[in-house]
């Protein structure tokens, strides 16, 4: 199945691309990669082990892949587009002794697997973050193979 097909059965809708915050891009092209800069997942501040559970940090790891598939569709036109998701790096705001790091970025990865099926399995980097851009909980970023 497609994955724009995939997301219409999932029915989720994606919403608008918001635009960077400093001097950078969404994604840059080169060949037949397309890096995604770090997306967060909104409004939202705390600390993974002190704000928010593991299952609360799951849900904005979801929202922040919708947010980067918002991006490659954007970058490409249809996510049809997408090869295979190659490596994804979350990056989680934790308290010093928070060690679930992999489960919160769990709801990206978990994400990304029911949107693109195998292609969607990537190599990946879950890491802890004494702090992240605004207080948000969770960073992401994506390298992508794209046709």
């Amino acid at each position: 199945m497609s994955a724009e097909k995939k997301l219409k059965e999932l029915g989720i809708a994606l919403a608008p691309v918001t635009p960077p915050m400093a001097n950078y891009v969404n994604a840059v092209r080169t060949g037949n990669l397309l890096f995604l800069a770090g997306k967060g997942p909104g409004p939202v501040k705390g600390k993974l082990g002190r704000e928010f559970t593991v299952d609360q940090g799951y849900q904005h790891a979801r929202a922040v892949a919708l947010a980067l598939l918002a991006v490659m569709k954007a970058e490409l036109g249809s996510l049809d587009k997408v090869k295979r998701v190659v490596k994804v790096l979350g990056m989680v705001n934790a308290v010093p002794e928070f060690t679930d790091h992999p489960k919160v970025i769990n709801g990206c990865s978990d994400l990304f697997v029911e949107v693109f099926g195998d292609a969607g399995k990537h190599a990946r980097s879950a890491v802890g973050m004494g702090s992240l851009p605004m207080g948000i909980p969770v960073e992401i970023e994506v390298i992508v193979e794209v046709t």
